[in-house]
């Protein structure tokens, strides 16, 4: 069984590779009526895009999206939204030969499925997240009432951004990688979104957001702190908390976010010093995601 889709009632499905021709989603339980077109989408996937700067990937990805379906007159018809985006700066041989990469899912996938796809990991490559942030554009325009804000908090352990650019170069001259934090704020979500048990809404945030490429921790509110505390001291933090019982309270819901550094030091091919400096739009993404989701199984239950 392989697993390609993430949500409930607000669902997308990915498909395609690192070097295929395209990468793509499908985006279902989108209600009727809400203004959506190519420009809308195209701003967040400009905010990913490799080959930016210096402390990107090189890789020249225009990444222009295009809709395919589900929308008429600039408005989403409540069928499913297809989006397709070009692979046009792909280069396979940069790999050729190489054996499974230490931090890599290579040996993983040689282990599940027999065999591999060395191009720049194929389906595990980060370079499926530019989907992951088309659909969460589209999350947006269910949850107007809702900001997602994410940052670069911390790169390489430096949370002053002064010295960010030190450190990058620093890595980048010893074929070195970072690693990074990334802060997420949403306001503006209504009490009562979420469930007590299966559906805790910190537990699917938790689960959205270690579905990234490259995430190995998830820190909501307090996070690893309340295990490090004594309930006196805790009692503010608990009750600013934006999540009790699995269901938001209505005030702001704060995550931390640790993207390991990248894992392809030292090898051919083109990757980024930091991953994680890309890592913002895709928290975004997937945190929306999961709010529009939880709206929805709201109004199901509730009304």
């Amino acid at each position: 069984m392989s697993w390609n889709s993430f949500g409930r009632l607000f669902r997308f499905t990915t498909w395609g590779e690192s070097h295929g021709p395209a990468i793509g989603v499908v985006v279902d339980g989108c209600p009727p009526g809400l203004a959506l077109d190519e420009a809308h989408v195209q701003r967040f996937l400009d905010a990913r895009r490799p080959g930016t700067g210096k402390n990107v990937s090189p890789r020249q990805e225009p990444d222009q999206v295009r809709i395919l379906s589900g929308v008429y007159e600039g408005r989403t018809t409540g069928t499913p939204i297809a989006m397709m985006i070009e692979n046009v700066d792909a280069r396979s041989k940069d790999y050729a030969g190489l054996p499974p990469r230490i931090g890599h899912a290579d040996a993983a996938y040689d282990a599940k499925y027999g065999f591999r796809d060395p191009r720049g990991g194929g389906r595990s490559s980060a370079r499926e997240t530019a989907m992951r942030v088309a659909a969460g554009a589209v999350a947006r325009l269910v949850i107007p009432e809702v900001t997602v804000t994410a940052r670069v908090a911390e790169i390489g352990g430096e949370a002053d951004p002064a010295r960010w650019d030190e450190l990058l170069d620093d890595a980048r001259g010893n074929q070195d990688s970072l690693g990074a934090i990334i802060e997420c704020v949403a306001e503006g979500v209504s009490a009562g979104w979420g469930a007590p048990l299966y559906a805790k809404l910190d537990a699917d945030l938790a689960a959205a957001c270690m579905g990234i490429n490259a995430v190995k921790g998830v820190e909501i509110g307090e996070g690893f702190a309340a295990g490090r505390a004594r309930g006196r001291a805790s009692r503010k933090a608990m009750a600013d908390s934006g999540i009790d019982g699995g269901i938001a309270t209505g005030r702001p819901i704060r995550l931390r976010v640790a993207f390991k550094p990248t894992s392809s030091i030292g090898i051919r091919g083109r990757h980024d010093p930091c991953v994680g400096i890309r890592g913002a739009p895709v928290v975004e993404a997937m945190v929306a995601h999961v709010l529009a989701d939880h709206k929805l199984l709201h109004r199901g239950q509730c009304g």
